[in-house]
């Protein structure tokens, strides 16, 4: 049997993290775009051997236990104990890891949808679990609730599943575009002195979103939040100002990853394309994934 899950890269445009010693009730307000590409997760399960054994690659290499720790802990949990035989997990992603596309709650939720498909389970026992290891190995407070509930999302009251709550921006004509540079840590960036102004001014922006929810109000925040945090700076705020002279909505950083995005209209798309070219940066373009992840047999 061969499963297949696709959950959907998710970018974080700001935030507020709330901890909390229950999981569940730890997670992040804020707003974010979910894209049409992102992390697919395939699982096979054959039986048949004498012990159980589950094997975990990223984009077709195998990766140790330490290496995938949070999915790993969300297939210890799923698989049952007296199942004898391989449980084999493919992830495969678009977006580099730790780029800050949501690849780690991607990883682990596409890995809950597809064992609980096989094994048994529902929606929220699965995306509770994949949150649940986020928050407590530090992969992220919100993306897993921000990837269930697609679209351009708000997350309005923090949580995981079944407790956060998360509303959707009306949208229309609109493509991602994602200029990847590199890594930034999550934990980092949650242990140290910036989070007390991620707080101040994140809570402004869902504030202002939520009193003028347009997507376009959404990226003027956005990067109102990422240059007052300190966040967005040095070069790439100079990437970021030479970005918008091609574009009628500001970019923005990416949170958390070392890399911006933009919300481009069709007739934008070719000339900012060409500025990227010229300047030699990696870029990508997406459209918005709406509704829930996908879960289901694969064929073909």
């Amino acid at each position: 049997m061969l499963i297949r899950a696709f959950v959907p890269a998710h970018i974080t445009a700001f935030f507020v993290p709330l901890f909390h010693d229950d999981p569940l009730k730890a997670g992040s307000l804020g707003a974010g775009i979910n894209l049409d590409k992102g992390t697919n997760v395939f699982v096979s399960v054959e039986t048949g051997t004498l012990e159980k054994h589950i094997h975990i690659a990223f984009n077709g290499e195998p990766v140790k236990g330490e290496e995938a720790i949070i999915s790993y802990s969300v297939a210890e949990r799923l698989v049952p104990n007296d199942f004898l035989g391989e449980v084999e997990i493919w992830q495969y992603f678009d977006f580099p890891n730790g780029y800050g596309f949501g690849n780690s709650a991607g990883g682990a939720l596409g890995t809950a949808l597809a064992l609980s498909y096989v094994f048994g389970g529902t929606w929220l026992k699965a995306s509770q679990l994949a949150h649940e290891v986020e928050v407590k190995h530090r992969g992220g407070l919100g993306d897993v609730i921000a990837q269930l509930a697609g679209g351009i999302e708000v997350r309005v009251k923090a949580g995981g599943p079944g407790i956060g709550v998360v509303d959707n921006l009306f949208f229309e004509d609109y493509k991602v575009l994602v200029v990847p540079l590199g890594r930034l840590s999550t934990k980092e960036i949650l242990d140290g002195d910036v989070v007390k102004a991620i707080e101040v001014e994140g809570r402004k922006a869902l504030d202002s979103l939520l009193r003028d929810p347009r997507p376009e109000r959404l990226m003027v925040l956005a990067r109102g939040f990422a240059e007052r945090t300190g966040l967005l700076e040095g070069e790439l705020l100079e990437v970021a100002r030479e970005f918008d002279r091609h574009l009628s909505n500001p970019s923005s950083m990416i949170m958390l990853g070392r890399g911006l995005f933009a919300l481009v209209r069709e007739k934008e798309l070719e000339n900012t394309k060409a500025l990227l070219s010229d300047l030699g940066l990696p870029y990508d373009v997406a459209g918005i994934h709406e509704g829930k992840p996908r879960v289901g047999r694969w064929v073909g």
